[in-house]
């Protein structure tokens, strides 16, 4: 028996989480499907259709079901092609007592038809192991105009710079291997989502994203328009050596507030790091450790540099991306000046 959030599940242990599970589930996610229910939680729509496709032990759609706020959800779509899956989403259910909640429905297809033999859906979360490339094209076909697409890769390699080979295949973009190759990695998954909803005239924009563990996260507003479209392809570009990518921005700080004030005491660190460093708009973030290696000096306390930068006037806060590493309308140039100066 396992617990998160409000829901019970009861799974088989594994000592390694692998496809060759019988039902799947990874408990290093929990932040993941946290972050859903933040998400669904602060955007505070009505009657909304969720679709899930890849839902293994069903977890998730629990805690959307136990977690949500009243009258958000008006369906919710349960889906995985395993019959051990499909069982065990019944049995958990009736574990939460959901049984019989006429909100649910349960299917037993392979996520791709199950998407593209769908009427379409408010929210669908794309959650596999691995890439979402497969899912991306049935997904953004039955995304609603002005819904909201969940994506993760867990491929963090390829998108992060160890496999670049393997990232040009699947991403159509060259990653960066340095400290930022997580936000470069994120901006390349966010082109490709956005580059396969442009074919059927949808912008997909960023709500919310981040990158965790051995993950990245995305959060997308999708606008049906060509204009929108059109518009959306205008902040594609290269940074550095790496891209081609999205060069615009990575969150609705808005959004990203609510989510912290909403965020269970665990993870409210994690959240609130996330909504300072929405509010800078800015492409990339720096390393102090690095900064300081360039000045051969020992780095100063984070938070001195952090409020001597702020002192001048400029934006500054921690970045989730890389720890000791902030992002900053200050120049880097004009960091290492402030860095000697404190260090004196």
């Amino acid at each position: 028996m396992i617990t998160e959030g409000k829901a019970k599940i009861n799974v088989a242990p594994q000592k390694i989480v692998s496809k060759k599970m019988e039902v799947f589930y990874n408990p290093v996610m929990e932040l993941n499907r946290t972050s859903s229910v933040l998400v669904l939680n602060a955007l505070g729509r009505k009657g909304v259709q969720l679709g899930l496709p890849l839902e293994g032990s069903g977890i998730r759609g629990i805690r959307l079901l136990k977690e949500l706020k009243k009258g958000i959800i008006k369906t919710i779509s349960f889906n995985d092609y395993d019959s051990k899956a499909v069982k065990k989403i019944k049995e958990n259910l009736k574990l939460n007592k959901l049984e019989k909640d006429k909100r649910v429905e349960i299917f037993k297809k392979d996520a791709t038809l199950f998407l593209l033999e769908s009427f379409g859906f408010d929210y669908i979360d794309i959650d596999p192991f691995g890439t979402p490339n497969p899912f991306l094209d049935a997904a953004l076909k039955r995304i609603a105009r002005d819904g909201i697409l969940a994506a993760t890769a867990t491929d963090t390699a390829p998108l992060s710079g160890t496999y670049p080979e393997a990232c040009m295949r699947k991403y159509w973009a060259l990653p960066q291997l340095d400290e930022t190759m997580h936000e470069t990695g994120i901006r390349i998954l966010i082109r490709k989502v956005q580059l396969i909803g442009a074919q059927y005239d949808k912008a997909l924009t960023p709500l919310f994203s981040f990158s965790k563990d051995h993950y990245m996260r995305v959060y997308f507003l999708c606008e049906k328009g060509k204009e929108r479209v059109d518009e959306m392809m205008t902040k594609h570009g290269m940074l550095g050596k790496a891209g081609p990518l999205w060069l615009g921005q990575l969150w609705d700080s808005q959004l990203a507030r609510k989510m912290m004030k909403a965020s269970p005491s665990e993870h409210a660190s994690f959240f609130k790091t996330i909504a300072e460093e929405s509010e800078i708009a800015t492409l990339g973030f720096l390393s102090i450790p690095s900064l300081c290696a360039k000045l051969k000096i020992e780095c100063p306390k984070e938070h001195l540099i952090v409020d001597a930068i702020r002192k001048k006037g400029y934006q500054c806060a921690k970045t989730h991306f890389k720890e000791n590493s902030l992002r900053t309308t200050m120049k880097e140039e004009d960091v290492l000046n402030l860095i000697k100066k404190l260090n004196r």
